[in-house]
């Protein structure tokens, strides 16, 4: 058996995890869910007792194994793989890095999962090796993993990237974080619902409005469907929405010139309509000089490019060695 990597991606529903080949191939996946019971100490048993079940399954001899590799939300100490807090799954003080090489005795490296998102996108997805990136990643919030000089950039406190809480609406709507007006709370699946639900009161004869009373629910995707269809009031909806994100890329892009910035996410599954007036507006902010040697490309790995990154950290590790 040649030499794999196990990859981790913890989510606040499930866990996924990956034996990946050397070479970036996915030999097995599989998911668990995310036992948030008693804050969340079950967790790490529940990850290594599964990777475990399944390398016996597979015949798989644990010194084929060079590594685990972990993305985990909230905020993490990229060094030593301690996780200070990560509400979704009740985690606070999490020693993750120590916990996990106590039950596997492999090498253990954590990064944030939007940074093993976008190694991952990096790796073998749409970043192609670049050596200056930024993955923008639109789901319910907004995350973001910034590649400078071919690293992962993580900051004093791992908060480095995090695209999602830059402010871009100074008199805007309160965000989770704390903060007021940040990028997620216009630009997420979140944001662009709380757009449609704001607009449908201010026109309640609207297509989407009588959509949603029909329904009595709308989410981002159906914002995006009606905008494709003609619909005036979705059509602004996303206007505002790109041009908020385009700008807010291209600020972030005169930080570090970067030659790719990949969209993923849910809303990322709008595929060319998004790519063709984001691209549009961020060459509208953007420096000359910035934007002749920058591509914006949809991300390409899905749900497989945390596993994938996840590989990419213990790849990264047996490189150095």
């Amino acid at each position: 058996m040649d030499k794999i990597m196990v990859g981790v991606d913890i989510g606040g529903t499930t866990v996924k995890i990956g034996f990946i080949h050397y070479h970036g191939d996915i030999l097995e996946k599989w998911e668990i869910p995310t036992n948030t019971s008693s804050g969340g100490q079950k967790i790490v048993d529940d990850i290594w007792n599964s990777a475990h079940h399944k390398l016996n399954e597979l015949k798989i001899n644990k010194v084929s194994v060079l590594g685990i590799g972990i993305g985990a939300p909230g905020f993490i100490d990229a060094e030593t793989g301690f996780v200070y807090e990560a509400v979704n799954i009740g985690w606070k003080n999490m020693d993750l890095a120590k916990q996990m090489k106590e039950k596997s005795n492999l090498p253990i490296f954590v990064q944030n999962d939007a940074n093993i998102a976008a190694l991952g996108e990096n790796w073998i997805g749409a970043g192609n090796g670049a050596v200056n990136m930024i993955a923008v990643t639109l789901g319910t919030g907004v995350g973001g993993g910034v590649i400078a000089n071919g690293s992962i950039l993580n900051g004093e406190s791992g908060m480095a990237g995090e695209i999602g809480h830059i402010k871009v609406e100074p008199d805007g709507v309160p965000c989770n974080c704390g903060g007021i007006g940040c990028l997620e709370t216009i630009c997420s699946a979140t944001g662009i619902k709380r757009q449609g639900m704001d607009a449908i009161a201010l026109n309640p004869h609207s297509k989407l409005a009588r959509y949603y009373e029909k329904r009595g629910t709308i989410t981002a995707k159906d914002v995006i469907d009606f905008a494709k269809d003609g619909d005036e009031m979705s059509i602004q909806i996303m206007k505002n929405t790109v041009n908020v994100l385009g700008m807010a890329i291209a600020n972030m892009a005169t930080m570090i010139n970067p030659s790719k910035i990949i969209i993923g996410g849910g809303v990322s599954k709008a595929g060319e309509y998004l790519l063709d007036q984001l691209t549009a507006a961020f060459e509208k902010y953007a420096i000359p000089k910035l934007r002749e040697v920058c591509e914006i490309k949809i991300a390409q790995l899905g749900n497989d490019a945390g596993i994938i990154g996840g590989a990419y950290l213990v790849k990264q590790y047996v490189k150095e060695l």
